[in-house]
């Protein structure tokens, strides 16, 4: 790994972590790729969302891996994955990135499970590699309009002044914990889910050399996945799209993709919020294992 990379401080039991090198040939904006991987069978490749990492489905991970060889992957400048000046963060770029993962690894018959900006990037990675992809269960999917923002007044402020000209650099680079803390927690049904150690996990992660130019240019490139919604109905494979009841998501947004998607299971997961993969990962599970 590059040496701008530090060790997580917490570590799921039973994964290894590993690494996908930049292709030889390609763009210098392509960076190198880090993945955890567990247990056995049938792939199963793990999305995350904003400003997180694959350590966020350290509560999923063990209730699947004696079903599915499991592949949680840090995102393009994300968690412990390679930060390269001037790289794009937009949707197409990070879709790259998953596309990386199953063709560099040839993964065939592989489930993708994306939560919230993962969501999205499921779906439109099983449009590009219908052959490599089995299903799709996209999680409270990030592609509507101010997405995060609508966790709290606070995080409204946050998003803002990130994207602020001139400011928004400096913001970026200022993480207080406790409004971090106040951030996450708006995305959870149950608060303590929003366990300590991840918490610093993330706040860790934050102070990488770069990683503050790649928050905000990930907030830059929302937009481009709210566009990515027009890719949806090209998924070959069967999806199930499902949503916490306490999303911030509105009914508005989750009834517009049920029409869109007519074939799809959908499910509602009662006082969850956003971060199902939280606080509730044995619903994920119970799905996950049952159709394995």
């Amino acid at each position: 790994m590059p040496s701008q990379d530090s060790r997580p401080t917490i570590t799921i039991p039973g994964t290894t972590s590993h690494t996908i090198a930049p292709r030889t040939g390609r763009s210098s904006r392509e960076g190198t790729l880090r993945y955890l991987k567990a247990g056995r069978g049938a792939p199963l490749v793990l999305l995350h969302t904003v400003r997180t990492q694959a350590e966020h489905y350290r509560h999923l991970i063990p209730l699947v891996s004696d079903h599915y060889t499991v592949y949680a992957l840090d995102l393009p400048g994300m968690g412990y994955s390679e930060i390269v000046p001037g790289a794009s963060y937009d949707e197409p770029a990070m879709r790259a990135g998953v596309k990386r993962l199953l063709t560099e690894l040839d993964l065939h018959d592989a489930t993708l499970v994306g939560e919230s900006m993962g969501a999205v990037l499921a779906l439109t990675t099983a449009a590009d590699l219908p052959e490599r992809v089995r299903r799709v269960v996209a999680v409270n999917t990030y592609d509507f309009r101010d997405g995060i923002a609508r966790s709290s007044l606070l995080a409204r402020f946050v998003v803002s002044g990130v994207l602020a000209p001139g400011v928004g650099p400096v913001i970026a680079g200022v993480e207080p914990k406790p409004a971090m803390r106040t951030i996450l927690k708006g995305g959870l049904g149950d608060k303590s889910a929003l366990r300590p150690d991840y918490l610093d996990e993330l706040l860790h992660v934050g102070r990488r050399r770069g990683y503050p130019t790649v928050a905000r240019a990930v907030y830059q490139a929302l937009p481009s996945l709210i566009a990515a919604r027009s890719r949806y109905t090209e998924v070959k494979a069967p999806i199930h799209l499902v949503y916490g009841e306490k999303d911030w998501s509105r009914p508005s947004d989750r009834q517009a993709n049920k029409q869109l998607l007519p074939a799809a299971d959908f499910a509602q997961v009662p006082k969850a919020g956003h971060f199902i993969a939280l606080e509730r990962p044995d619903i994920l599970a119970d799905l996950l294992n049952s159709v394995a």
